[in-house]
């Protein structure tokens, strides 16, 4: 059966309706959170002050920015795009991977990771690069029990920062290097719900953070590139700076600028090729990094004189705190997503994802391999369950989306 074209098309006509009635009201919110932000864009003690007060009496998982420690900037800044560098290396990777399937013959995972080298002021070509890990047998077991997608995903971020370690190791100096998504690894097992799951995120926590150290020591101006975020760390900074003093105690329900994000924000206040000011970040994992590691970010417009197009950029705070570094992947990012004119995306990260996709033909093949080895050495291989096996008839198709 397929969908009944007639209740979805009643409930967009109301949600359009809704949306009219609410459309208002965000305006007006937006509007409040530009003037927010030009008020209290020098009460950098203040504001650090007023969080550390609302984490330490009444909401110890308070998530928003804050002024950084070292020389902040103004809340409402604006930092124009430095000079492109004359020679430099860029490191781009991406990574996908398959995750456990018990209703296929065989459970395995699989990590693809594809990284791209490129040298300005060179002539060489770019370099691809990909690194394969096929994860089987005692390998999908952790002390949580079967390997999850989350699991599964810290350990692709590990792989892609390692992959670009190896290849940082040899590489001319400056580097810049960027992976697609957060730096931070946050919101999936954190460690303070103990037990199991709480201790192989810390274990991946660890070794995380032992491949940023790494690149630390070989000064690499390292981020995480977010496309179209959708986060409100600095809305949610001012929310808290706007309650009165006797609604502190309640500071998770003081949404005064509920439906503002951040790209919101800065959408209206910076120009094409700037960024914003650098801000630190409040969450509770932030206290499980390194000081010298811990993650900040930036806003920055990739995009073309009336056609913005907001970026969040994480970095980590031996960058924050470089500002030849700090120029250096501004500068980079800013060229890079240029290359693909209209759809401003940095060009590498593009390239990276190429790479490292697995289609749907190669998972099969995959799987047929391993079939064929485990049965050529006399081991028992299962079946397909019932289910799969009727979805996978010839003429049947259906869509099953999961996020990345």
């Amino acid at each position: 059966m397929s969908l009944d074209f007639q209740q979805v098309r009643e409930q967009i006509r109301a949600l359009g309706e809704n949306v009219t009635r609410q459309s208002q009201g965000i305006n007006e919110r937006r509007l409040k959170a530009e003037r927010l932000l030009a008020e209290k864009a020098d009460a950098f003690d203040w504001l650090r002050q007023r969080v550390r007060k609302v984490v330490e009496f009444y909401d110890p998982n308070l998530r928003c920015a804050l002024p950084r420690q070292e020389n902040p900037e103004p809340l409402d800044g604006r930092f124009p795009l430095p000079p492109a560098p004359e020679k430099a290396t860029i490191l781009a990777a991406d990574g996908s991977q398959i995750s456990p399937d018990r209703h296929s013959e065989v459970n395995y995972c699989l990590i693809n990771v594809g990284a791209i080298q490129m040298t300005l002021g060179g002539n060489e070509a770019p370099k691809v690069t990909v690194s394969s890990k096929l994860i089987f047998g005692d390998e999908l077991i952790t002390p949580a029990g079967l390997r999850t997608e989350q699991q599964l995903a810290l350990e692709r971020d590990f792989y892609e920062r390692s992959l670009l370690v190896g290849l940082a190791e040899t590489a001319p100096a400056p580097i810049a290097s960027f992976t697609d998504g957060p730096m931070e690894l946050w919101g999936t097992m954190d460690s303070a719900q103990g037990g199991a799951q709480g201790d192989a995120y810390q274990a991946s926590l660890e070794r995380y953070q032992e491949v940023l150290e790494r690149l630390r020591q070989l000064n690499v101006a390292a981020a995480g590139y977010v496309d179209k975020p959708a986060a409100n760390l600095v809305v949610r900074l001012l929310e808290v700076a706007d309650a009165p003093e006797e609604r502190l105690a309640d500071v998770k329900h003081e949404l005064s600028l509920l439906g503002v994000t951040d790209r919101h924000l800065f959408n209206k206040t910076l120009r094409p090729g700037e960024r914003s000011a650098v801000f630190a970040i409040q969450s509770r994992s932030a206290l499980q990094y390194r000081p010298e590691l811990k993650i900040h970010f930036f806003y920055l417009n990739v995009g073309s004189e009336g056609r913005p197009w907001l970026a969040r950029v994480e970095i980590p705070a031996w960058v924050a705190r470089n500002a030849a570094l700090l120029d250096l992947l501004h500068s980079v990012l800013v060229q890079q997503a240029r290359i693909l004119g209209a759809r401003a995306y940095p060009y590498l990260l593009h390239r990276a994802h190429e790479a490292a996709v697995v289609s749907f033909e190669e998972k099969n093949q995959v799987t047929q391999m391993i079939v064929r080895e485990l049965r050529n050495r006399g081991i028992e291989v299962d079946e397909v369950s019932h289910k799969q096996a009727l979805k996978n008839q010839p003429g049947r198709a259906s869509f099953h989306l999961r996020p990345k």
